[in-house]
């Protein structure tokens, strides 16, 4: 029995979020654009559907004394967080985030906000921040006398099995259309694209082509692609914080090296105008994380990763949200823009 089938008395802490075909964006891209619309989940971003799937795991194989004792603790640059604590107020249990000295205070107030029991803040980058998650916020709750449970935020495969479900979804709304000839994803540690990868495996789908986009200074995946092993960054350098793991969980490197798979490392700028135009074309704000990928459709990008791209072909976009963007930063970067 997987977890998606566990104890149907739990709530389910993501929802179905729309497809939609941009008829703009198709004209820019030089195909048939559809979009996903992950920002939709309840979090914000796509990370609802793994994080909450992970939760309602654990809590599906627990006694009820145990749910009860039972805390969870997450490190996250902020996405991975929120989903952590709307999916712990959902399933009715507590939640504590550790995030890295880079996480805002408009994204550490939203978790707040969400509900979360407590919001600290340590190191660095994810990396440290994880390592004072592990190694002292949990000990600590086990001294008190809770149950605490790490949730990791990408290297499970409780986490890919809700990521999957994407896929079911996309292929049932799809429906008459057929299914993708690609599809495009942002890749931090690589949760996501573990869960596309198995959802078209599990569709028979599996030659579908992914790109698996990065930027400059959070490209882990990209890195270690090229080196021919899984390899760490020295640290997080893009304003693309929340891509902000050094290294990609191992089974996104494994995936990555399959045929179907392009790696695709933009830098900043790139990301900044993906987010600047998607928002005037689409109305739709998204972070840096998700603009890097919504910028292939402009500027003749896609096609130079996808050759064969033609009018008829059929690209879905995962807008995988986020929240770590305001209208402030939008207007910054569309100035900048303009120099």
């Amino acid at each position: 029995m997987t977890s998606l089938q566990q104890s149907p008395a739990l709530p389910c802490p993501w929802r179905e979020t729309p497809l939609n075909r941009s008829t703009l964006l198709s004209k820019h891209a030089g195909c048939q654009v559809y979009l996903k619309l992950e920002n939709l989940q309840p979090s914000g971003s796509f990370k609802s559907r793994g994080i909450g799937n992970f939760l309602r795991s654990h809590l599906a194989s627990a006694n009820a004394e145990d749910r009860h004792l039972t805390h969870f603790y997450s490190s996250s640059g902020g996405n991975a967080g929120l989903a952590c604590v709307h999916a712990a107020v959902t399933l009715g249990a507590a939640a504590t985030i550790v995030v890295p000295m880079t996480t805002s205070a408009y994204t550490m107030d939203k978790m707040r906000a969400a509900g979360a029991t407590e919001v600290l803040q340590e190191g660095a980058s994810w990396y440290e921040c994880d390592q004072y998650l592990r190694e002292t916020v949990i000990p600590r709750a086990k001294e008190a006398g809770e149950i605490p449970v790490y949730v990791p935020p990408f290297d499970a495969s409780e986490i890919w099995e809700g990521h999957a479900t994407l896929v079911g979804e996309t292929l049932a709304q799809m429906n008459q259309d057929g299914p993708p000839d690609a599809i495009v994803c942002s890749v931090g540690g690589g949760g996501l694209f573990c869960g596309i990868v198995q959802g078209l495996e599990r569709a028979g789908l599996e030659n579908v082509p992914v790109l698996a986009v990065e930027t400059e200074g959070a490209h882990s995946l990209a890195l270690s692609l090229d080196k021919g092993e899984l390899s760490t960054l020295p640290g997080i350098t893009s304003i693309a914080t929340t891509l902000g793991a050094r290294t990609v969980a191992p089974q996104a490197f494994e995936y990555g090296q399959r045929p179907n798979v392009t790696s695709v490392v933009l830098p900043d700028h790139a990301a900044k105008e993906g987010c600047v135009r998607f928002a005037d074309d689409e109305r739709i704000m998204v972070e840096a994380a998700c603009g890097v990928s919504m910028a292939l459709c402009y500027g003749g990008r896609l096609k130079k990763y996808l050759p064969n791209l033609t009018e008829k072909s059929k690209v879905v976009f995962v807008v995988c949200g986020g929240s770590n963007i305001t209208a402030e930063m939008l207007s910054k970067w569309t100035a900048e823009l303009k120099e």
